[in-house]
């Protein structure tokens, strides 16, 4: 079996940036505030009707794809990870394949938040691996901006997040002891209620506490509904300090878990490129493992929590800004609404 690597990667962010200030017109929030919780200071925000999940992940994708040294009509098959599709189906997948002229090649939507890019280049890990594919389009994208609640009802969760994307493209490699050296994937649903959006779903109040109404009709009206709507059930649901307490304990267990997979310990990790969720997470598990401060990348502050884009986002701005180099071992990790939580453990 072969082993994959990254040939290529990307990142695309708006041009439109949010402060933390800018947010205080909208809603009763601060600069303060947000920063000593989250540590973010501004954010993008996709242009409202021209840039979508896809067409953010397509300008990610090229840059990618130019680094492969291929082309669009290389790519033998697509992974791309999203909690925000263009559409409700079909999937973001097929339309990148549509607008970027590729061939009637496959196309997999990867539905794990957060840890949904760690997750998506595990899949394609294996497809290279086994010599199904040869080049592989992994995308992580996110328009968060469209679904948000701009307002003091919301700010716990509104405050947080940002939109952009990040890919790599990968390929094959005979070299000995480079690429994908192994991949860690968890989840455990029973507390998948404290981080979701329940609406719209199928789910016609199955798993809630406080239930909606719905219409009193034989057939229709559980997906989305002027009651639903009216109540703000369609907003996107966290209990922050809940999410933050499992954060915590599964981001260093999962770490861990790869180190002592590969016979490595914290101190022989280069560059450690955790899920971009809250600067005070990544801090505590940076101090938990006991490794430094240049052995960690974080840009949460510039561009928020992008969910299934911040790993590849943050993976693409530290190789460019030249703190990962040739030979160096990283590792993704990531944790998220479901829950599930993933790493991959890399040498460049």
């Amino acid at each position: 079996m072969h082993q994959s690597k990254i040939a290529g990667i990307g990142y695309y962010v708006p041009k439109n940036v949010y402060t933390n200030n800018d947010l205080s017109r909208f809603m009763e929030t601060s600069d303060e505030w947000i920063q000593e919780r989250t540590g973010i200071k501004e954010r993008r925000f996709a242009d409202r009707y021209e840039e979508t999940t896809t067409t953010m992940g397509i300008e990610a994708s090229k840059i990618a794809i130019e680094r492969a040294g291929i082309t669009a009509k290389d790519v033998d098959f697509i992974v791309f990870a999203t909690l925000s599709p263009d559409y409700y189906f079909p999937g973001c997948g097929v339309l990148l394949q549509r607008e970027m002229g590729m061939g009637e090649i496959g196309a997999l939507d990867i539905r794990n938040q957060c840890s949904g890019f760690v997750y998506a280049l595990s899949v394609a890990d294996q497809f290279v691996k086994t010599g199904m594919y040869k080049n592989v389009l992994v995308v992580g994208s996110e328009k968060h901006s469209f679904a948000m609640d701009f307002e003091t009802r919301s700010r716990n969760v509104s405050v947080i997040f940002g939109d952009g994307a990040g890919a790599v493209v990968l390929q094959p490699t005979d070299e000995p002891g480079k690429g994908i050296l192994s991949t860690h994937l968890h989840s455990d649903g029973a507390d998948a209620e404290i981080l979701a959006m329940y609406y719209p779903g199928s789910h016609a109040n199955k798993w809630m506490k406080d239930k909606p109404a719905f219409p009193d009709q034989e057939l229709g009206g559980l997906f989305m509904t002027p009651e639903i709507l009216a109540s703000g059930a369609a907003l996107p649901y966290m209990d922050g300090p809940s999410v933050f307490k499992k954060a915590v304990v599964k981001f260093p267990e999962v770490i861990k878990e790869a180190l002592a997979a590969n016979n490595l310990t914290e101190k022989d990790i280069d560059m450690l490129v955790p899920h971009q969720a809250n600067l005070r997470i990544s801090q505590y598990v940076q101090q938990l493992l006991g490794i430094k401060d240049d052995q960690v990348f974080n840009n949460i502050q510039k561009y928020g929590n992008t969910t299934a884009a911040s790993v590849p986002i943050a993976l693409c701005e530290a190789w460019e800004a030249g703190k990962i180099n040739d030979g160096d071992l990283v590792c993704l990790a990531a944790f998220g609404s479901g829950f599930t939580w993933a790493s991959a453990l890399l040498r460049w």
